[in-house]
């Protein structure tokens, strides 16, 4: 599970300076945070490759082994979350070559910002502090961080001071809020300049959530 990923692409409609890629949750595919790119109404948005990937379609244990997109098998329901590890790394390695693509064009890395909700907050995360090049920014949204451990060890210095941005239902039925608010204390305990937002909704956004989703992007994609 080592190979690009299938995208849902909006190409930038000016001279491409930036890029934001955006995952999906448990279940849903690259079409899912499409209509977002609107509301957001970015500053920079004709400068702007908005890339959504899809994630493998595989079985996912709390849902009987059904098969579904997933970017790793979550293998319990509780507040620990138990999860597919090297599920994880192999995303992560999925999702570091579309940053990799982004570069080949000549984006430079901190022009690159990475997001995701839930699951995909969690690709996002581990993806983005693990990175060997600087980022611009990570946005997690209703999402936790089953890697903690892994990260204490792999943790890119070049992302030591990256921007992150982290939002949560105080009503969210599938992530539970304070495992949200866990990987938020333990990443500022780690130094990482984090913001935490929360909102009265379950496992979903809302539009005071996106606008400040969009005040943080326009934040760390100013012209350097």
């Amino acid at each position: 599970m080592t190979s690009l990923l299938t995208t849902v692409e909006k190409p930038p409609t000016s001279r491409h300076l930036y890029s934001v890629i955006w995952l999906h949750g448990l279940g849903a595919d690259g079409h899912d945070f499409e209509g977002i790119i609107p509301e957001l109404k970015l500053t920079r948005e004709a400068n702007i490759h908005f890339v959504f990937p899809h994630a493998p379609v595989q079985p996912v244990t709390i849902n009987g082994g059904m098969k579904m997109r997933a970017w790793y098998d979550i293998l319990e329901m509780s507040l620990e979350r138990k999860v597919d590890i090297s599920g994880i790394n192999d995303s992560c390695k999925m999702l570091k070559q579309l940053i990799e693509q982004e570069l080949a064009l000549g984006i430079v890395s901190e022009n690159i910002v990475l997001a995701g909700f839930s699951q995909g907050g969690a690709i996002a995360l581990h993806t983005g502090l693990t990175f060997p090049q600087k980022l611009a920014g990570i946005v997690a949204l209703s999402t936790y961080l089953p890697t903690i451990e892994e990260l204490l060890t792999k943790r890119s210095v070049e992302n030591a001071d990256t921007a992150l941005f982290m939002a949560h239902g105080t009503h969210d039925p599938v992530v539970d809020i304070r495992v949200g608010k866990q990987a938020y204390s333990q990443l500022a305990a780690m130094q990482y300049p984090v913001e935490w937002y929360q909102y009265p909704m379950e496992h979903s956004v809302c539009m005071e959530e996106i606008d400040q989703i969009a005040e943080f992007i326009n934040r760390v994609l100013t012209p350097k």
